[in-house]
């Protein structure tokens, strides 16, 4: 059904590696492990001062909210400014910060009222960085090369996860919380320090003070564009709505290996495992293999009915087939993700990125925060395995109300590129 063709070097001569995006890379692996230890720790932190998983998922609710916000603020002044001071102004500040509170946790005692501060601080920044790395990285990535940089990103965080996991619950218990923050502290400098060295070229868009009819202006004119892009739209809320489903599916896990019989928390700890592992096969394989265009539209939407339907199939199976469950749908969703992602920044223009994915960012925090509340609820009343199944189920059905029903647009998406 799909052909694919190695890569070869008189196929591709694109160079990925070039200074810039070698540069970004090394940035975002210091911040990602950064991230991963200072979360880690601070989670456990939370619950152990507070012995309440409400004050925990407080804090889960809190950060969510400047993910709703701050891209529809800031994303018109970011497609009219560089956003390389951007990136590289958040993750200073974000070094001071972790600095300052590994200081205060090493003279004072925890207090729960400090912390929500500082969690919405550091939500804040990071979603600013997240808005401007989202917008830069497509001009760090060689024109002829997109899939393979969103490989290599995509790949990155699940990999340093299963890296620094137990390294993080090691460091918990030798060094402690403060020194773990202020080592995240360095880590974000170096973030930093590495981005400035990046050379790529950005201008100042016409228009660049800020007045609430400009914003407003900004605003109207992404709606006016995607209003005629039914592919774009149907990739955006296809992605905004199975990813609120993902969100509600990690605590029906949690309670079915908590709860099932002949299932434990140990077994469940290897499902990360397991679709990491087929997260980096996935990857390797779409780095060696190149896709047709004309092939991807069906190889996605292939990919999206499978996923769902191994997602429907999940908890009915026997544990060893789960995990070859995870295993496939590991190798198979980077695909699709890769594919997507890198399809969508090749075709919108580039003045017009940062809106544009901050309007998705905020579909898919919206629908996140609804649907994993939603999921929660049912599995409090229904078996957790028909409430999984039925999730599978909507998820298929949105598939094929928006990639196949606008197919031909979708297609486009895959084919065309007009971000230039």
């Amino acid at each position: 059904m799909f052909k694919f063709k190695k890569t070869k070097a008189n196929q591709n001569t694109t160079k990925l590696w070039t200074r810039d995006f070698t540069l970004l890379t090394l940035a975002t692996a210091f911040g990602a492990l950064g991230n991963i230890a200072g979360g880690f720790a601070l989670s456990f932190l939370v619950y152990e001062e507070t012995a309440s998983t409400l004050a925990s998922a407080l804090i889960v609710a809190l950060r969510m909210i400047p993910g709703l916000v701050m891209p529809l603020l800031l994303s018109p002044m970011m497609d009219r400014l560089p956003r390389k001071p951007f990136l590289v102004g958040c993750d200073a500040i974000a070094a001071v910060i972790y600095v300052l509170a590994g200081l205060f946790l090493k003279n004072h005692d925890f207090e729960y009222i400090h912390y929500l501060l500082f969690s919405l601080v550091i939500a804040i920044l990071g979603s600013m960085d997240e808005m401007s790395y989202s917008a830069i990285f497509p001009r760090i990535i060689p024109k002829g090369a997109e899939e393979k940089g969103y490989t290599v990103s995509s790949m990155l965080y699940p990999v340093l996860m299963v890296v620094m996991m137990p390294i993080s619950a090691v460091l918990y218990k030798t060094i402690g919380v403060a020194n773990i923050l202020l080592a995240q502290g360095v880590l974000c400098l170096l973030t930093s320090m590495t981005e400035s060295r990046i050379r790529v070229r950005e201008e100042i868009k016409p228009g660049t003070r800020f007045s609430f009819k400009q914003w407003w202006g900004d605003i109207k004119e992404v709606f006016g564009f995607l209003k005629f892009e039914k592919g774009l739209m149907a990739m955006t809320v296809n992605s905004a709505v199975t990813n609120g489903l993902y969100s509600g599916y990690e605590p029906l896990l949690v309670a079915f290996f908590s709860s099932m019989p002949g299932f434990t928390v140990t077994m469940y700890s290897f499902f990360s495992l397991f679709e990491v592992v087929g997260r980096s096969l996935g990857g390797v394989f779409l780095y060696k293999k190149e896709i047709p265009k004309e092939k991807k539209s069906k190889f996605a939407l292939f990919i999206h009915l499978f996923y769902d339907t191994m997602d429907a199939a999940l908890l009915w199976l026997p544990y060893p087939l789960m995990l070859i469950n995870r295993t496939m749908c590991g190798f198979l969703g980077i695909q699709s993700g890769t594919m997507r992602t890198a399809a969508i920044q090749k075709y919108i223009p580039d003045d017009m990125r940062a809106r544009i994915n901050a309007f998705q960012s905020i579909l898919f925090f919206a629908f996140s925060m609804v649907l994993s509340v939603g999921v929660g609820a049912l599995g409090e009343v229904l078996d957790l395995r028909i409430v999984m199944s039925l999730c599978g189920v909507v998820s298929i059905s949105v598939c094929l109300l928006t990639l196949f029903r606008q197919r031909k647009h979708v297609d486009r998406i895959y084919i065309v590129e007009i971000s230039e």
